[in-house]
C-alpha cells in the first residue's frame, strides 16, 4: 500500500527533529506547499492522499538547516504574508511587538519611518493598520525591491516609499522629512555570536552583526533621531538580549526617555523612546 501523507508527515517529522525545535510544524507547511494547499486544508481534507513528488526534496534542504521560510519563499507577520528571500531578515513573530507598540502609542499616525525594512514587515503591518504615509529605507537594494514586492502584494504601494540610504554615510537623511513614529530593528548580534547555522548561513550578515558588542548601529542611530522626529513623535527600536539597559543609557544621552517591551516570552524586546530627558 503507497504511503500516505500522514505517514509522509510523520516520517518527515521524524527526521527533521535532529534539527528542528518544529519539527512536525515544518513538516506540515512543506508538504501543504507541495500540494498548493493551506495548512489547515492539508490537516483536514488531504491527509489520506498519496504524497506528492516535490516533498521529499523540500525536507532535504530543511534537512541541511536552510529556513522554512526560505523554502517556501514566505512568512506570516502580523496575521498578513510577506515575501521573504535571502536578501533579507525572516520576519518573526517576536518582533510584532514593535507593531503592538507603535499602534498602542500613536494608533493614527500620519507619517512613519522603517529604518533597515528588509521586507517591510514592520512599516507595512502599521500602514495596513492605519491610514498614514510611510518611507522605508535600507541600504540593500535587493532587500528593497523585497519591500516593495510586499507593498504591492497588500495593495499599500501608493502610501508607501522606499529608498535606498545608509545610516553610516554623512547626509543620508536628507530630504527624509519628520516623522511621527519611527520603527527600527537593527542589526544587534554582537561579532563572534554562536548563531544557529539556520540564521548563521542562510540570512543576510550585513543585517545581523553589529560590533563586538551588538551596540555599533545604536550608536550610530540614537543620536540622529531627534533629527528624524516632529516634536511629540516616538521611536521603537528592536533590542537584543541583554541590551536594553546599554541601549536605554545611549537614548537617555540624546535626551530620550525609554520604555521596555517584552515579548510573548516574557523576553526584553523592544524600546519606546521619547523625548523627555535633558542632556
Amino acid at each position: 500500500m503507497a504511503a500516505t501523507i500522514a505517514d509522509a508527515l510523520r516520517t518527515a517529522a521524524e527526521r527533521l527533529s535532529a534539527t528542528s525545535d518544529t519539527a512536525r510544524l515544518d513538516a506540515e507547511l512543506l508538504m501543504a506547499h507541495a500540494l498548493g494547499a493551506s495548512r489547515s486544508d492539508l490537516l483536514l481534507r488531504h491527509m489520506r492522499d498519496c504524497v506528492p513528488t516535490g516533498f521529499e526534496p523540500l525536507v532535504d534542504r530543511r534537512a541541511a538547516r536552510e529556513p522554512v521560510a526560505h523554502i517556501l519563499g514566505e512568512q506570516e507577520f502580523f496575521g498578513r504574508t510577506f515575501r521573504v528571500t535571502p536578501a533579507t531578515l525572516i520576519p518573526r513573530g517576536d518582533s510584532e511587538v514593535l507593531v503592538e507598540a507603535a499602534l498602542a502609542v500613536d494608533p493614527q499616525p500620519r507619517r512613519v519611518l522603517d529604518l533597515g525594512t528588509g521586507t517591510g514587515a514592520l512599516l507595512l503591518s502599521v500602514l495596513a493598520e492605519t491610514a498614514a504615509e510611510g518611507v522605508a529605507t535600507d541600504r540593500s537594494a535587493a532587500a528593497l525591491a523585497v519591500a516593495r514586492e510586499n507593498a504591492e502584494r497588500l495593495g499599500l504601494a501608493a502610501r508607501a516609499r522606499f529608498e535606498e540610504r545608509d545610516w553610516h554615510e554623512a547626509g543620508w537623511a536628507a530630504e527624509l522629512g519628520a516623522f511621527d513614529l519611527v520603527l527600527c530593528n537593527p542589526p544587534y548580534v554582537e561579532e563572534g555570536a554562536d548563531l544557529d547555522p539556520d540564521v548563521r548561513d542562510f540570512e543576510p550578515g550585513s543585517a545581523l552583526f553589529a560590533g563586538a558588542e551588538g551596540l555599533d548601529d545604536y550608536r550610530a542611530l540614537l543620536p540622529q533621531l531627534a533629527g528624524l522626529l516632529v516634536p511629540k513623535g516616538v521611536a521603537i527600536f528592536e533590542i537584543g538580549a541583554g541590551q536594553a539597559d546599554a541601549v536605554a543609557s545611549l537614548a537617555a544621552t540624546e535626551g530620550f526617555a525609554a520604555k521596555l517591551h517584552r515579548d510573548r516570552a516574557g523576553r526584553p524586546r523592544a524600546l519606546t523612546m521619547m523625548r523627555g530627558i535633558n542632556r
